[in-house]
């Protein structure tokens, strides 16, 4: 989820250049602080699905044990220490003092109903288990003191943590997710409480004096949501919000002259990717058929040499500079250059539609077949356009496709249903690493452990879940890297799926605000700051 409370203030001073500032205008109204987000969360309940929109308002109302700063290092949260004392066992020292929202107070009891609830959560599209399957036994020591059981050496448990917001035991047996949209358990620790929810329009906070961390500037928070590009730039210049994340990139070289304005920005962790149906076969494929329509013997995508065929036919540089016009950098994996697991020598695949063509005909789809491309029009940046772009990209190559853009609430719950054949989506890397969205989204889907939470495609490789898992149960964090690295080429090598670019996070505000550029995109009104 990201969080950075206590440092953000000084951070944003330390990193001043990131913050374009234009002339200084008037603060905004009193304490009160508009903001307008791009994509609305699905659900108040923390736990019910694993979504940016979801966890980037759930900071403000919850905490977790620990916390990642702007760079996704972690960092104290309601655990002030946590390391551990064997193989398989880790000790959290909690902090002291800290009151939920309804004045009761944070002790070991809500890490065990926290971790026990996770689990239980109905109908959740994106399960949180992913983060704490690992924890076998909770053993409550003291007040403020836990120990974690593991059933294998677990040496990202505080990262996966990261992840996890706390609750209240007091909440009772089964909250249901329904509970927390009417506000009867939307109780946490965070800096900030919900006053009103009015889903897809907006959410009214209150600040939580009562917060054990650095209070935040704004007395009350209007967390709008304005998934509409042009409505969300246009709301910033007349005034109309305070603050705005996601800004367009076709308005980028217009905001950077206007003194309206102040910009801040930084390279994403979150990388965009194409993800292919592996559940049915033949006929029965949604999406997908021959070049006259007629019904396949088999599926096409689930031949590697088809799916490199398409990943061959995308220019990605294309993409970057004309549709992400500069806002992303092309990728052949998950991460950007610098980071934990980045490999090397993994560059994105080259632009090549005539070796494409020949693949698919080695396949034995000379005359191409026809597909269904779909994707969210109002969830990422210039993500109508991208999809475009890929679909006649792939037309150029003799596949007759259609693009089929839709709203963000209905694409996601179809994706999560697995009614696409092809569809595009994004993923952002919270721990940083790439351990993240080789679980989350590679490795094959199994429930019962938390595995391929959001792997909608059902991609399956059992050769590469055990590199996955491997690396997950070393200790050592250059052995794991190295592990971690061969399961990232295993799955590029395998086209698992198409990595297309990592955008670029940048947020639009009054010139006399400042704020953190986060590379986890987390938009957080308690790190907004007036410039003085």
């Amino acid at each position: 989820m990201g969080k950075t409370r206590k440092s953000a203030h000084l951070a944003w001073l330390a990193a001043g250049g990131l913050a374009l500032a234009g002339a200084v205008a008037g603060p905004a109204v009193g304490q009160t602080l508009t903001l307008a987000v791009a994509a609305s969360p699905t659900s108040l309940d923390p736990h019910y699905h694993n979504l940016a929109p979801n966890n980037s308002l759930a900071d403000h109302i919850f905490g977790a044990l620990v916390e990642m700063d702007a760079n996704t290092r972690p960092e104290p949260g309601l655990a002030l220490s946590w390391k551990p004392i064997s193989d398989l066992v880790w000790e959290l020292k909690l902090r002291p003092g800290v009151k939920f929202h309804d004045g009761s107070a944070f002790t070991a009891e809500d890490i065990a109903y926290t971790l026990a609830r996770v689990p239980t959560v109905k109908n959740s599209p994106g399960s949180f288990l992913l983060y704490t399957r690992g924890v076998t036994k909770v053993e409550v020591v003291d007040p403020l003191t836990v120990r974690l059981t593991t059933g294998a050496v677990t040496p990202l448990l505080p990262i996966d943590l990261s992840q996890v917001a706390i609750l209240p035991h007091g909440l009772g047996p089964e909250p249901t997710s329904e509970s927390f949209n009417a506000l009867k358990s939307t109780i946490g620790t965070g800096p900030y409480r919900v006053t009103a929810y009015n889903s897809g329009d907006r959410v009214e906070l209150a600040r939580n004096d009562a917060y054990w961390g650095e209070k935040p500037h704004w007395e009350k928070v209007h967390y709008r949501m304005i998934p509409n590009d042009s409505a969300r730039t246009s709301a910033l210049l007349a005034g109309d919000v305070d603050f705005i994340e996601a800004v367009p990139t076709s308005d980028l070289s217009t905001l950077r002259k206007d003194k309206r304005v102040a910009l801040a920005e930084a390279v994403s962790l979150r990388f965009a990717y194409l993800f292919f149906d592996r559940t049915r076969d033949g006929g029965g494929m949604p999406f997908v058929s021959g070049p006259d329509g007629e019904a396949l013997a088999k599926n096409p995508l689930a031949d590697v040499r088809v799916r490199r065929a398409l990943s061959m036919a995308i220019n990605r540089a294309a993409i970057v500079d004309r549709v992400m016009e500069g806002a992303a950098v092309a990728t052949g994996q998950f991460l950007a250059k610098g980071s934990t697991s980045y490999v090397d020598d993994l560059a994105p695949p080259a632009y090549d539609p005539e070796a494409a063509r020949k693949l698919l005909a080695e396949a034995g789809y000379p005359r191409g077949f026809r597909i269904t491309l779909q994707g969210p029009n109002d969830r990422y940046v210039n993500d109508e356009k991208v999809i475009q772009a890929v679909g006649q990209m792939w037309t150029r190559i003799g596949l007759q496709t259609k693009v089929d853009a839709i709203t963000w609430p209905s694409f996601i719950g179809r994706a999560s249903k697995q009614e696409f054949s092809a569809f595009f989506v994004a993923w952002g890397v919270s721990s940083g690493e790439a351990s993240n969205p080789l679980r989350a989204l590679i490795h094959t889907f199994d429930a019962s452990r938390g595995f391929g939470s959001a792997n909608r495609a059902r991609y399956s490789n059992p050769a590469l879940d055990a590199v996955i898992e491997r690396g997950m149960a070393i200790t050592d964090d250059a052995a794991r890297e190295v592990v971690l690295k061969q399961a990232t080429r295993m799955a590029m090598e395998d086209v698992a799926m198409i990595t297309l670019y990592q955008q670029k996070n940048i947020w639009g505000m009054k010139p006399d605000l400042r704020y953190v550029a986060r590379a986890d995109e987390a938009t957080h009104a308690f790190a907004v700051y007036p410039a003085k």
